[in-house]
């Protein structure tokens, strides 16, 4: 039998949920699809979201036939059939491709449409849930616009949810009793899946308690079935990068509850290694020397973490993510060493200067290494005024102290100190 998703397919692009960016009253994607010029065009997003339901509904108002491959399955063999059919009976308005998850298609297979894509004969259509700009070939990239769909919030879900339980009703001819609030639950237990979450409706009802005049939908049943898929997670792909993205920029931005509940996602996926070496990363690049101790206690959670192991490893993590989140921030450090590394990339070196050189060797002095080198722990504070840097950087300045109390305590110090030799 037929899923229940592709039964309830919508029609129109008034009956498809979400994507209100792209199909709404004003969207482009609408505006594109009603001028009847369709381009060649790569959907990006996740799955169940409706790229294939839009590709169905642009075929049928452009008058074209749709075939339909998937990157996962088809062959070069399957691309010349399609190819075959063009100027044919068969498609006499035209060819549009959908092309089901393109980036498993080797070079070679997608260099085979590029001449029938760029001329007209074929439009495709091309969708992916990983990010097109890493793992789609220029060439088609250059021939194609990039859309990019959103999740499915939950209360566009339940739309899709009652719709579905509406439609079910008709087929079994009787009454479904489902709650308002199982409606909800399998909204967002789906995550923004409208296909799993009419997928869940359909197995609500064949496991439903029937009744003489009806059928009884009950909160157990819908936990059962409505697999929780919250946790769209890759640990290659976009979702991780996103992620961990978002629990730095939200420690960085000192917001501890958003930094937990990314820390919260990735403890969900299993993936202790990402969480680890983000953190340390974060400890030094975002607190830095505004809070030299995070570091080390960050690695102390983190070492704690990896000796636990999930679950007991979210205590440890948490510590660190509330720790670092509410910490004051600096990005002296990263920044200096950038600017170091700028100029190194650029050629711009010098000779070390003479008295730097090692000197722990016959023969160094003939060369004049290390023989004016002044020892500053023999001097007043332990320092003294010499030259460090090569010549040609003399000048250079690279560390900047941040405006927190540690590095601008340590900017005053070294001031102090400075400016007495100088006297």
């Amino acid at each position: 039998m037929t899923p229940l998703a592709d039964r309830l397919r919508p029609a129109t692009l008034d009956d498809v949920v979400g994507q209100r960016h792209l199909i709404g009253k004003n969207g482009i994607l609408r505006r594109i699809i009603e001028s009847g010029q369709i381009p060649n065009m790569i959907f990006y997003g996740p799955a169940g979201i409706g790229k294939t339901t839009l590709a169905r509904i642009i075929a049928d108002r452009a008058g074209k036939r749709l075939y339909k491959l998937n990157g996962t399955t088809a062959s070069t063999a399957d691309i010349k059939e399609v190819i075959g059919e063009i100027g044919t009976l068969g498609a006499p308005g035209g060819i549009l491709l959908y092309l089901d998850e393109i980036q498993y298609l080797n070079k070679k297979q997608q260099q085979t449409l590029l001449q029938f894509i760029e001329n007209g004969d074929i439009t495709l259509i091309a969708s992916t849930a990983d990010n097109p700009y890493f793992y789609v070939y220029n060439a088609i990239l250059s021939r194609s616009t990039v859309f990019e769909f959103r999740p499915v919030t939950p209360q566009e879900v339940a739309v899709a949810v009652r719709r579905a339980f509406a439609f079910c009703e008709k087929e079994y001819g009787k009454p479904i009793e489902v709650s308002d609030e199982i409606v909800e639950y399998i909204s967002v237990a789906c995550a923004g899946d409208v296909r799993k979450a009419i997928n869940a409706v359909e197995l609500c009802c064949l496991a439903a308690e029937r009744t003489p005049d009806a059928l009884r939908v009950t909160m157990e049943t819908a936990r059962d079935v409505a697999q929780r898929s919250s946790m769209k997670y890759d640990r290659d792909g976009d979702m991780h990068y996103d992620i961990v993205s978002a629990l730095q920029k939200s420690i960085r931005g000192s917001d501890a509850d958003a930094a937990l509940h990314y820390l919260a996602r990735l403890c969900r996926a299993d993936d202790l290694p990402s969480i680890c070496r983000r953190l340390t990363v974060i400890a030094a690049e975002d607190i830095g020397l505004a809070y030299p101790m995070g570091i080390v206690v960050t690695r102390a959670c983190v070492e704690a973490a990896l000796q636990l192991g999930l679950p007991e490893a979210r205590i440890p993590l948490a510590e660190a993510v509330i720790l670092l989140a509410t910490a004051p921030k600096s990005n002296s450090t990263i920044c200096s060493i950038d600017a170091a590394l700028a100029d190194v990339d650029a050629g711009r070196l010098g000779d070390i200067p003479a008295h730097l050189k090692d000197s722990h060797y016959q023969g160094a002095g003939k060369l004049g290494h290390g023989q004016t080198y002044v020892y500053p722990h023999n001097c007043p504070n332990h320092w003294c005024p010499q030259q460090y840097l090569p010549d040609a950087l003399r000048d250079a300045v690279y560390y900047h102290p941040g405006d927190n109390k540690n590095e601008q305590a340590a900017k005053a110090y070294w001031e102090k100190i400075r400016g007495q030799r100088r006297d």
